[in-house]
């Protein structure tokens, strides 16, 4: 029996590290899942342990290329953004790769935002909201400030993805999705790396920036492999729709943040909609993406807990609940914030963490009023990134697409919109193979890796 031609992808999440293998009409034919312990940066901040997850991708790799019903044609890479790994003349890393969730020193941001022209004016060129280490350009900035010696031996420092890929390959890459996620560092007006970034010598140490379909060719024992640089996780799972569909579309793709990408929407970020949260990312092929983000699904996770508790429920007790047409007439009659109105809400906080649960009969009405106060958001989180384009389509992935009373509440706000839940198995691994699919796969790319289901609001 000869071997399977697959593409290797490895999914590299802040918990779980995934390996997988697509066949060549990208059906899932291997997974396997670990959990890598952390460890602690200098400051005994938790952080990722950069020499485990190195060990556990090259020992993975050589047992993949030891498999004999496998042919591995191509490896791809999909991983968390906002994080940097800093390598030395050696090639090895040595210093921790720091979390994104660190606290950054307020006087040293505000050292930073003085020089280059206040905070404004940076985000609206960067595209990138104030989000300290968040911004991954200002782990550059910090180290150079607060640890000039360390700075000053990194050869190169490289976004997770494209280390991960330098792991196998051993090419130094820039991707332009991890250079376009609110780094700081791209100038999205000029479409090169901000001024800023040359001004502190931060440039040199920066590999060249790709687009996403770039590759190298390797030779492993004998066995001739394509090696993709690798994605950011959030634009690789884009990737399956933008070749699917040709028609304007805006993905919301929910989680704990709920990300709304609309990838026909280039047009220049303004002051408010940054204030809104607003921002862009950047495509595979260099395209930049208006995007907006709601932090609904955190909120979610809270107030089912509060739920849970007063109605003496177990947490989960919300996924056995049916969307009900009437409870929804109701609220919209009866409602203090309604859709009309939530133009004017503040994103950053819904009614339903303020309101008496007393004054609700039972959970169902509870759980549909605080959807209904998530969607009241989500509508104004999402006209944000609809503005003045075609966009008729949109599609929602992610946990809340398995929400019934979500899905019916948000088509019934925007109801001259088609409105689907999309499910794509492992999207980011997925939109990842998909990206360098004419270099490993002679086929054409299959019609059915997206399912959808349409909600209508009658």
């Amino acid at each position: 029996m000869s071997a399977l031609p697959v593409i290797a992808i490895f999914d590299i999440g802040k918990t779980n590290k995934k390996i997988l293998l697509f066949d060549e009409q990208y059906k899932i034919v291997f997974e396997e899942s670990v959990q890598l312990p952390e460890t602690n940066d200098e400051d005994g901040f938790p952080c990722e342990d950069i020499h485990a997850l190195t060990n556990w991708v090259k020992d993975t790799f050589s047992q993949l290329m030891a498999m004999v019903e496998f042919e591995i044609r191509a490896v791809n890479f999909s991983a968390y953004g906002a994080s940097f790994v800093h390598l030395n003349d050696h090639n090895i890393p040595f210093l921790p790769l720091y979390s994104y969730l660190k606290p950054y020193s307020p006087r040293l941001q505000k050292c930073f935002y003085n020089d280059y022209g206040g905070e404004s004016k940076l985000a609206l060129e960067t595209a990138s909201p104030v989000l300290g280490n968040l911004n991954s350009g200002m782990q550059l900035y910090r180290l150079k400030y607060e640890q000039p010696d360390l700075f000053n031996s990194i050869k190169v420092s490289l976004h997770l993805p494209q280390y991960v890929s330098f792991i196998i390959s051993n090419k130094a890459c820039s991707e332009i999705t991890s250079i376009g996620c609110h780094t700081n560092l791209w100038n999205f007006k000029t479409n090169h790396y901000h001024d800023w970034v040359h001004k502190e010598n931060i440039a040199k140490i920066l590999a060249p920036a790709c687009n996403g379909d770039n590759l190298v060719s390797i030779n492993h024992k004998k066995n001739k492999v394509v090696v993709g640089i690798g994605l950011h996780d959030s634009s690789a799972a884009l990737i399956p729709y933008l070749i699917n569909f040709n028609d304007p579309f805006v993905l919301i793709s929910t989680g704990t943040w709920c990300v709304s990408l609309n990838p026909f929407n280039d047009s220049p970020l303004t002051e408010d909609e940054l204030k809104n949260d607003c921002l862009f990312y950047m495509n595979y092929i260099g395209h930049p993406v208006k995007a907006s983000r709601l932090f609904a699904g955190y909120e979610h996770e809270q107030q089912i807990k509060r739920l849970a508790d007063h109605f003496n429920k177990s947490w989960d007790y919300y996924t056995g609940v049916e969307y009900n047409a009437e409870i929804l007439s109701s609220l919209k009659k009866d409602s203090s914030i309604n859709y009309q109105a939530g133009m004017q809400v503040i994103l950053h906080s819904s009614s339903f963490a303020e309101r008496d649960l007393s004054m609700f009969k039972n959970y169902e009405e509870a759980y549909h009023q605080l959807i209904f106060d998530i969607i009241v958001q989500q509508a104004v989180s999402t006209q944000l990134v609809l503005k003045e384009t075609e966009v008729r389509r949109i599609f929602v992935d992610g946990g809340f697409s398995k929400n019934e009373v979500y899905m019916f509440m948000l088509a019934s706000v925007f109801p001259q919109f088609e409105v689907f839940a999309a499910s794509v198995a492992q999207a980011s691994a997925m939109g990842a193979a998909l990206a360098i699919h004419h270099h490993w796969n002679n086929n054409t790319l299959p019609l059915d890796i997206i399912e959808l289901k349409n909600y209508f609001f009658t």
